[in-house]
């Protein structure tokens, strides 16, 4: 009795994959174990401070902002060294990140594929070109207030976000499959 309950608070995406894609995608890509089959690992959400790395104010909207839309706390990312061109100094904060995993990886991805994206403005579709070679893909938006999770009064210092989908995968064509699986609303190349 306890174990149905606790298959039934699966994030959505997370129980379609299980029961569906996995085996559909085997099909479509011709793999022959299941343990071949792309398999989403976690997502990483962003927020670089840049020229705001020492306005207190930015930093608090950027911290309040991945700890809304994610639901957990993020952590800061440290410059690795020092850069005189950009004045940053070894050790010097220069980010906020969250690591989503689980479920809550799951949830996050559900919201931005059916909620968050439709609501960009002129919005065509995300870019074919931002796998990398070992299929993980990158989004970025530049605008945080797309998000329901925020209040108009959080969203009036604007910054941008990033989020890398790290996909377990052979090549990028089986990471670009399982995320059109989850509903990934990808550009149309258009044809003349």
């Amino acid at each position: 009795m306890a174990n149905a309950k606790t298959t039934s608070t699966h994030a959505r995406l997370r129980t379609m994959y299980g029961d569906k894609f996995v085996a559909e995608l085997q099909k479509e890509l011709g793999l022959k174990n299941t343990m071949q089959v792309p398999k989403l690992e976690k997502i990483t959400v962003n927020i670089g401070l840049g020229r705001a790395k020492d306005d207190k104010k930015v930093l608090e909207t950027a911290a309040n902002t991945l700890r809304k839309v994610t639901g957990q706390e993020p952590i800061d990312t440290i410059a690795k060294k020092s850069i005189a061109a950009f004045k940053l100094r070894e050790g010097n904060k220069i980010g906020l990140k969250a690591t989503l995993r689980g479920d809550k990886m799951y949830e996050f991805m559900d919201r931005l594929i059916t909620i968050v994206l439709p609501r960009l403005r002129d919005f065509h579709g995300v870019s074919l070109t931002a796998f990398d070679k070992q299929g993980n893909y990158s989004i970025g938006l530049t605008d945080q207030s797309v998000f329901p999770e925020l209040t108009f009064d959080e969203t009036t210092t604007v910054h941008g976000m990033q989020a890398v989908f790290t996909i377990k995968c052979e090549t990028p064509e089986h990471a670009k499959a399982l995320l059109t699986k989850f509903g990934m609303p990808f550009e149309k190349k258009e044809t003349k």
